[in-house]
């Protein structure tokens, strides 16, 4: 189910107080029964370093920190660093950044890693107790075995070994005597059980791998559903918060809590987020960075945190837009014009107001006095009455939009034509009177007059005028290259193609136009990496953080003035 859009024009009512949602109302419950007793509310946000994190995990991230933050208590951040062959310190280097990045910071920093000593250690224990043996099958034997959801599994040919067999061979596991596959450890379940993930599910396996952090010391690796709870126990975690899919995990989540007699951390599941136009599968996006269809994880296309970041949005705006859609407990797929809502509401307050012409068309003044600049006043921001105003030089000869001007304009056009008269923004009302072209018939140069009693764009005798439009002095534009980002894919939803259809030829191949030769006034010739613009009339900017250069900024779109993707466009003569 989609959500419905929303409208960035209408007018926006106060925001009335809101409800609790459903894990809100579980803390608030067990604050009330004094379920934890003297234990705070303790959460964490638990992600694998196997990638960079995406938009989705914004909203994990916000929930778990906002919760500890809400009720007083603390949020962990714990790498879930089980799986050796796919994990890196890189990952885990910008997972920290970009939390930080959205605007959290934790409590404790731990690793799934740290406890391997002790997860082992419980691993004996539950061979003791006759609840996990050493299954000698292949993966593929086990798989077999397990039945369906309509019939039983079958029991494993080594199910019975004695705790002596299985602590014998678990510990020779742990020595590396034995190659990858050869021996996992199970639970001892029940292979009649309707939940097929509590029919002797595998608890570890071996794994020849150097592992970011341990190195060599380890060949023996837990699984996510054994390290999860008990690390969670051991941290005290009183609300450990995951996605639906993990909902059928939670049989098992309580299973090795209670039989291991440790803390009794609670699992809860809230909806993952999906989100049109782009993937958010790591393993989808891996495929596009090694596959070279976007620059890197960063690639201002991307729905990863450092892409949204490199493209212009903020941590206000993604935390906002995590708000806005709410913590539920089915999965849903957000449109993302609710995305770019957020950014636009968080830049259409503080982001300066710009002077840029994308693709520039030559205009000449012909009875502006030779050799004179003028210098106007210009607002930086007409939300922000702090931010004042800047100076902006206007000279005899102009760029103006190339969209802004056409030879014969159909009824519904006001911008520039010949013998029409239009406003330049903050400067003169300047009527077209020639068009000037190449050899080929290409319009290169308008010839207009001004009208010296206007300035500041205002008629003296009262005439009306229907269009005003941006521009930049010609001779003091800052020319410079400006990349308009769009959607990465085509479609809504780039994971519904036909069977056997590879998902990437859903991929967007105009997400991408760069323009070399934009020009914009000269003040933002100092922009910083990563300050944010409203180009007027055209969009919300971004010096970017990569590619740009003391003097010479490389702009990249964060997102235009309003939603052009979903609707057909129309000239709205202004």
């Amino acid at each position: 189910m989609s959500s419905a859009e929303p409208n960035p024009s209408a007018d926006t009512p106060a925001k009335p107080e809101r409800s609790l949602n459903f894990i809100e109302q579980i803390v608030e419950e067990d604050l009330r029964t004094n379920r934890w007793g003297e234990h705070v509310v303790q959460t964490r946000f638990p992600p694998e370093p196997n990638g960079y994190l995406h938009i989705g995990h914004a909203k994990s991230i916000c929930l778990n920190f906002g919760l500890a933050k809400k009720y007083g208590g603390k949020c962990n951040l714990r790498f879930d660093d089980t799986n050796p062959t796919t994990e890196d310190t890189e990952y885990v280097e910008s997972i920290q950044e970009d939390v930080r990045w959205v605007g959290f910071n934790w409590d404790g920093l731990y690793y799934a890693s740290d406890y391997f000593d002790q997860l082992y250690l419980w691993g004996e224990q539950l061979i003791h107790e006759g609840l996990a043996y050493v299954d000698s099958q292949s993966a593929e034997e086990i798989a077999k075995q397990r039945g369906t959801s309509s019939e039983p599994g079958v029991a494993s040919p080594f199910r019975n070994r004695t705790v002596a067999e299985n602590l014998d061979l678990f510990r020779r596991m742990k020595a590396g005597e034995f190659p990858d596959g050869a021996h996992v450890l199970r639970a001892k379940l029940d292979m009649a059980e309707t939940h097929l993930i509590m029919r002797d599910p595998v608890l570890y396996r071996i794994r020849h791998a150097h592992h970011h952090r341990t190195g060599d010391k380890w060949c023996i690796y837990p699984m996510y559903d054994f390290a999860h709870g008990q690390c969670d126990s051991i941290e005290k975690v009183t609300h450990s918060i995951c996605t639906l899919e993990f909902e059928t995990h939670r049989r098992l989540y309580d299973w090795c809590l209670e039989k291991l007699r440790i803390f009794p951390s609670r699992q809860y599941e809230f909806a993952r987020m999906n989100l049109t136009y782009t993937v958010m599968s790591k393993r989808r996006l891996l495929e596009l960075v090694k596959g070279n269809l976007v620059s890197g994880w960063d690639d201002p296309r991307m729905p990863t945190l450092c892409g949204l970041r490199r493209r212009g949005y903020t941590p206000e705006a993604i935390r906002a837009f995590c708000e806005r859609i709410g913590v539920a407990r089915f999965n849903s797929t957000i449109e993302m014009v609710w995305l770019e809502d957020a950014l636009r509401e968080d830049l259409n307050r503080r982001a300066p107001r710009v002077l840029a012409v994308l693709k520039p068309l030559k205009v000449v003044l012909t009875n502006w006095p030779a050799g004179q600049v003028d210098s106007l006043d210009a607002v930086n921001n007409p939300e922000d009455e702090s931010a004042g105003s800047r100076k902006v030089p206007f000279s005899g000869t102009l760029y103006v939009e190339q969209d802004d001007f056409m030879e014969t304009p159909p009824k519904q056009f006001f911008r520039l034509s010949p013998g029409r008269e239009v406003r330049l923004r903050y400067a003169y009302l300047i009527t077209c009177n020639e068009v000037v072209k190449d050899a080929s018939g290409n319009i290169i140069e308008l010839r207009c007059t001004y009208d010296p009693a206007s300035r500041g764009g205002n008629s003296p005798d009262g005439r009306k005028v229907k269009s005003t439009l941006h521009w930049v002095s010609a001779e003091h534009a800052l020319p410079t290259e400006v990349r308009l980002y769009d959607h990465l894919c085509r479609q809504p939803d780039p994971n519904d193609v036909p069977e056997g259809v590879d998902w990437k030829t859903t991929l967007n191949p105009n997400s991408l136009e760069v323009i070399s030769n934009a020009m914009l006034e000269p003040s933002v010739a100092s922009a910083a990496p990563g300050s944010k613009f409203q180009f007027e009339r055209l969009g919300y900017f971004c010096a970017d953080t990569v590619d740009s250069q003391p003097g010479h900024p490389v702009f990249n779109r964060a997102v235009t003035l309003r939603d052009s993707w979903a609707k057909a466009q129309k000239k709205d003569g202004g």
